[in-house]
């Protein structure tokens, strides 16, 4: 029972204080710190009780209950805290010394005079709270009673020295400069309680905004020169460090004249913050008003503050609020900001709930915008929840959804499965093309499916690829005629010589005579090209490798056909044999040949075998994962010319 009333407090404290992160604040050593359970960080004010300090010991205890009982946005957050005989605890939100801020901030180019403006407008409403409506005097106002948290706002520190205004500064607690001798250049020249109460906490307000701007403050003298303060903010400075003490402005006036039109503190960055700190409160109107504007300001506004401020206002507008597709165009500048993991965390959720929106203005809005965030898109998602919702558009009445939906395919192509992108949405295309009554549409839907080619399987592109292309040269729209010719030359090297020169070149031609210059102009280019490597393959056939022409799904040998669209991820050249007299010398006892390849580059090659086999090339057989296939490869160095195999073990019954 006695180890129970013995027990350290401050191990059972919920925080943890990280090593070597000392800095000095005041009387206060600040370290950074985080919660033990969830590992929240956090800042931690320690003050270390010893002999010979009790005044220093004296503020600290005032500062901590003051921390206890002040309640205001602009005012540094107590979190927790504990005092022991030997030490005091004060435990806040997670805060930088703003001079340390500013330090960070000039060498990375940051602190703009847009940080600044907002951040003294949060000081000075801290300060105009304590006097006006709580009736305190902070008597300790200066750059290190100022920090800054992760989102780049203010907050009001160091109270050590705060006093009622009705008391005797001089006796209830030890003045700054009575613990610190070198303060006494931030005091006032005149003696204390002469003019307005807050005239001592205003001289050193001017003597904050003089070294934000112009670095630590050598001498109290040094205050007539303005150095770098900029001339929106001199005459209202002036007042503040004015030798009439009585003509020294409340704060909360100061606030309001530096607010007038032109004045240091009106600008969009603090009209933004403004608004942000009383959303709750706008109606609609005003809310989809400001998130129009925001966009545009964006751009220069400080990245912390975006981060941390500006995206949970973001989020929650859209998910609370209904603030609809006005949202996205702020949401992904800000998410420009964002760490991939940010991203993948914050932001992508958002995305696959909005694509399942009925509103068609948020629709084409994710449509639109979807270069900026595909990237973070996982495979699994794009299949189960973003498809899904996407192939809605393909039959949306409104044509620019449709269209939109349409280009989105380039994008989300990559990350389709094999039965979304070869079957569902080659269905969708199908329709589109042949039956969409926009022109545009039908063009699109032609040029999108000669750049998505290459994701497509081998047995897809055999199948639509020139039923496509052909349906598209005979368009009523000159521009999806033209697609169709150029559709034919951006995937020619997946055409057969037999189908180039059977299929696509009499399809071609007729486009010759065809009314549009330009049809007829990218109907000859391609006539050309084609004809150019018909004419080289019928001089040399060897010349295929170097031409990287024609690939063909079915091959056939003896009268067998299969479809090799599993190895097909080369150049492959058809072949009909009447017998295997070219096949290498192998052992062929219970087995039946039920296809064969031949490859024009070793590369090509290459690259089936390591999808077939790992192991890749070797002049030995290989087995494949089915059981019932074998494969057997071979090079002849001389023709520079690949073999392959695709045969099957013959069954009992077989023979």
């Amino acid at each position: 029972m006695w180890s129970f009333f013995a027990r350290d407090p401050v191990k059972d404290f919920n925080y943890e204080i990280l090593p070597d992160t000392q800095e000095t604040s005041g009387i206060w050593t600040l370290h950074r710190g985080k919660r033990k359970t969830g590992g929240e960080p956090l800042s931690v004010f320690v003050y270390e009780v010893s002999t010979g300090t009790e005044e220093q010991t004296q503020l600290a205890k005032a500062a901590f209950k003051r921390m206890k009982t002040l309640r205001h946005p602009n005012i540094l957050a107590y979190v927790d805290g504990l005092e022991t005989e030997k030490s005091l605890y004060l435990v806040t939100e997670q805060v930088t010394p703003l001079a340390a801020h500013l330090k960070a901030q000039s060498e990375r180019g940051g602190s703009g005079e847009l940080e600044v403006s907002w951040g003294l407008h949060q000081t000075v409403k801290a300060l105009s709270f304590l006097v006006n409506d709580c009736h305190l005097l902070h008597n300790n106002l200066g750059i290190w009673a100022v920090f800054v948290d992760r989102a780049g706002e203010w907050k009001l520190g160091g109270l050590d020295h705060m006093t009622p205004e009705n008391g005797d500064a001089s006796t209830s607690l030890p003045s700054a400069k009575a613990v610190h001798p070198d303060m006494d250049k931030y005091d006032a020249p005149e003696s204390p309680n002469c003019g307005e109460k807050w005239a001592g906490d205003v001289w050193r307000l001017g003597c904050l905004i003089w070294e934000v701007f112009n670095g630590p403050l050598p001498r109290a003298s040094s205050l007539r020169s303005l150095g770098k303060i900029p001339k929106a903010l001199v005459p209202h400075y002036c007042e503040l460090v004015g030798a009439n003490a009585r003509a020294r402005p409340n704060p909360a006036r100061f606030l309001q004249n530096c607010r007038a039109p032109g004045g240091f503190l009106s600008n969009s960055f603090v009209e933004s913050n403004l608004f942000l700190e009383e959303i709750q409160i706008k109606d609609p109107a005003e809310k989809q008003q400001f998130f129009q504007d925001l966009s545009e300001n964006l751009d220069s506004f400080p990245e912390d503050f975006c981060k941390h401020k500006v995206l949970p206002q973001l989020l929650t507008a859209f998910e609370f609020g209904n603030a609809g597709a006005v949202v996205l165009t702020p949401l992904f500048k800000v998410g420009k900001f964002l760490s991939a993991e940010e991203y993948q965390q914050k932001i992508i959720p958002v995305i696959v709930k909005m694509f399942s929106s009925t509103d068609r203005a948020m629709r084409i809005r994710l449509l639109q915008q979807m270069e900026q965030f595909v990237q973070y898109l996982n495979d699994a998602a794009v299949n189960s929840q973003i498809f899904p919702h996407v192939v809605h558009g393909f039959t949306d009445t409104n044509p620019a959804i449709r269209e939109q939906t349409v280009k989105s395919m380039l994008l989300l192509a990559p990350k389709l499965n094999e039965s979304n992108l070869n079957q569902e949405l080659m269905r969708h295309f199908a329709r589109l093309q042949a039956r969409d009554e926009q022109g545009p549409i039908r063009c699109n839907t032609t040029v999108c499916l000669g750049k998505i080619a290459p994701y497509l399987n081998a047995g897809t592109r055999q199948r639509v690829l020139i039923s496509a292309f052909s349906r598209a040269t005979k368009d009523p729209f000159p521009a999806s005629r033209a697609a169709g010719v150029l559709g034919f030359a951006a995937t020619h090297n997946y055409y057969s010589v037999l189908e180039s020169a059977a299929r696509v070149l009499p399809t071609l031609c007729t486009l010759t005579v065809d009314p549009d210059k330009n049809v007829r102009d990218q109907a000859f280019k391609a006539i050309k090209s084609f004809l150019t490597k018909l004419e080289t393959v019928s001089e040399d056939p060897t010349k295929l490798a170097e031409i990287g022409l024609y690939t063909v799904a079915n091959l056939q040998v003896n009268g067998l056909t299969e479809e090799l669209s599993d190895f097909q991820r080369g150049t492959v050249i058809g072949c009909h044999l009447s017998n295997m007299s070219i096949l290498p010398s192998v052992g062929w006892s219970g087995v039946k040949p039920a296809a064969i390849g031949l490859w024009s580059s070793e590369n090509a090659f290459s690259e089936v075998m390591n999808h077939a086999s790992p192991s890749g090339l070797a002049d030995a057989r290989r087995t494949l994962p089915s059981a019932n296939c074998k494969v057997w490869w071979w090079r002849n160095n001389g023709l520079g010319l690949f073999f392959m195999v695709w045969a099957r073990t013959l069954s009992s019954s077989e023979g």
